[in-house]
């Protein structure tokens, strides 16, 4: 069954049972649909799209904020039978004109945010016909969202679709080089979203807080977990801030049941609760059963303060990537014994730890993850050179280095290509960043190889303090140099914020670009 068909599913079972709540707590706004009129929306969607000559095949490009608007428009993309081709909000004009080119895209489906960027390139995309806009006063040559699905029918468009059509163009961050887009079939949704809900025990009875980014495969797909047995979820739209104050508040008064906190959320989150300003017994926050997190490595030490202040919540880590359609490794609900670890592969997913010939190593030895199952990629579109370096042999082949304990639970080491090599030794940094986590004055760290002439490389340590606090040099030397080999030593530490991407990745290729020429203002070097 399609995403598609479990949308139709539930708008038949339960009409009138809440989809979707979207808020806005600066503006105290707030606005709900049922299941009933999320499907005949995007029927509405789907008209107008094919009114305007697009076909199954097809591609629309999606660059929206956050929004009950954005689910309508997915879904109403993918009634049609064209693929979806959800950008990146962040995305410069550059890269937005780079992705409709490679996508071919023969329609734009924009809002107000992102006006600007579109007219700086518009006269360039020359494959897109038309523009529908959703907001208010559309650029000229652009129709309106609303006036346009207004007009259209709410009957189900009826466009044959199997498990094996393409969906869906998930362009990656491109933090290595120009975005590689991800093609995705619908036997990829559809799998991802049994994963999500076996992993995290979702029913109907459950309520979902939306935080990320609905462009990225992780945000929409943990929602899938509850699409699939018709529960409700709310997402925060709007700029709005995502701040632990909102986060709680939201919790309480909407009676959510889970969310996904992403590393930075948990590390505002413990700041606060640490210095007083915000205490959990002036909260109701009986309906929470679960908060997960994934999309970067979690320092175990984290999740045991956050654990100090919500002992009835359960824990549950993920990892997953835009190649594997988002989450598809858990941790398990009633595993905190093995927290540090990304989890054993889900339902009908296989996974193996090998070394650089494919071959599987032993227990406790780190090597390459690779995975096989109906949640891989069909292939990088366009991209020949690339599907075939990553698919191989039927593995895909994720650049992520990891390790297998006896249980076949997997630990996550650090990205293949994020290995610091000093002196012929590997360096693993997330392993360094999970003991600096651990200082008490630390708010965040990243640790990251700049070029060395006698070393070849060396790692260095970028700390950002937590709020108020301040941390000398002397102080992170004398806390982890009894806790680490003397090789795995930050040779240089530098004070400073920790950028992240929306998705929560230390954004490392922004760190090194500005590191790299700093380096030789560093006066202090030790080793």
């Amino acid at each position: 069954m399609t995403i598609i068909e479990m949308l139709e599913r539930n708008a038949r079972m339960y009409p009138d049972a809440p989809a979707l709540t979207e808020i806005q707590p600066s503006k105290k706004l707030k606005n709900k649909i049922n299941w009933k009129e999320f499907d005949e929306r995007a029927n509405q969607v789907a008209n107008v799209l094919l009114s305007k000559g697009v076909k199954k095949g097809d591609k629309v490009v999606h660059l929206m904020m956050n929004s009950i608007n954005w689910l309508e428009a997915y879904f109403g993309i993918l009634k049609t039978g064209a693929l979806a081709v959800p950008l990146n909000f962040r995305f410069i004009s550059r890269q937005i004109k780079y992705c409709c080119d490679v996508a071919e895209a023969k329609v734009m489906m924009l809002d107000e945010s992102f006006t600007e960027r579109v007219e700086e390139i518009r006269s360039e995309l020359s494959s897109i016909n038309d523009y529908i806009f959703v907001g208010q006063n559309p650029p000229e040559g652009m129709a309106s969202f609303e006036i346009e699905i207004n007009k259209a029918s709410a009957e189900t468009p009826h466009i044959e679709l199997t498990d094996n059509d393409e969906c869906a163009l998930y362009f990656t961050s491109g933090t290595t080089g120009e975005p590689k887009a991800t093609l995705l079939i619908h036997k990829n949704l559809e799998n991802a979203a049994i994963h999500e809900n076996y992993a995290h025990c979702q029913t109907i009875k459950d309520h979902f807080l939306l935080l990320q980014p609905l462009y990225h495969t992780g945000g929409k797909i943990h929602w899938f977990g509850s699409l699939i047995v018709g529960a409700r979820c709310t997402m925060v739209v709007g700029k709005e801030k995502i701040t632990p104050s909102l986060i709680i508040d939201a919790i309480q008064n909407e009676k959510i049941t889970e969310v996904m906190l992403l590393v930075p959320w948990i590390q505002d989150m413990l700041a606060v609760l640490e210095n007083g300003e915000l205490t959990i017994k002036d909260y109701d926050l009986s309906s929470w059963r679960l908060m997960h997190s994934g999309a970067q490595p979690i320092a175990p030490m984290l999740i045991q303060r956050w654990k100090g202040y919500f002992k009835e919540v359960q824990y549950e880590t993920n990892y997953g990537l835009t190649e594997s359609s988002g989450p598809c490794i858990h941790m398990g609900l009633d595993n905190m014994r093995k927290l540090g670890s990304i989890g054993r592969p889900n339902l009908n997913l296989d996974a193996r730890v090998v070394d650089d010939n494919d071959e599987d190593v032993p227990p406790g030895v780190v090597g390459e993850l690779i995975l096989r199952g109906n949640n891989v990629m069909k292939e990088y579109y366009k991209n020949p050179e690339k599907t075939a370096e990553t698919l191989r042999n039927g593995w895909l082949h994720t650049g992520d280095m990891v390790k297998m304990d006896d249980e076949g639970f997997l630990y996550f080491v650090d990205r293949k290509k994020d290995i610091v090599i000093t002196g012929g030794e590997n360096i693993f940094p997330v392993e360094i960043e999970d003991l600096l986590h651990a200082q008490p004055k630390v708010h965040d760290a990243a640790v990251i190889g700049v070029p060395d002439e006698r070393l070849g490389e060396i790692a260095i340590a970028i700390i950002e303090p937590k709020p108020g606090q301040i941390i000398t040099e002397q102080e992170m030397k004398e806390f982890y140099e009894p806790r680490l080999p003397k090789y795995n030593w930050p040779r240089m530490i530098f004070f400073d914020d920790v950028p992240r991407n929306p998705t929560g990745k230390i954004e490392k290729p922004k760190l090194r670009k500005k590191y790299v020429n700093l380096i030789g203002e560093k006066s202090k070097k030790y080793g």
